[in-house]
């Protein structure tokens, strides 16, 4: 059973994670020769606060 798991800035919209969790499904299925029913997929929105690159958190850097 494939376990995918994605992390995303939040702000997303519902209709985008939802055409990615079917592509995603899709595409793991295609791969892994598994059924859709077999396929889980856990969105974990983080806040600007919580990420950071090179040394920077992202909410400081769209400043």
């Amino acid at each position: 059973m494939p376990i995918i798991q994605i992390n995303l800035i939040e702000g997303r919209s519902v209709d985008a994670k939802r055409k990615f969790v079917c592509e995603a499904t899709k595409l793991a299925c295609e791969c892994f020769d598994v059924a859709p029913e077999q396929v889980r997929i856990i969105n974990n929105d983080m806040t600007p606060e919580n990420y950071s690159i090179a040394g920077a958190l992202i909410i400081d850097r769209k400043k």
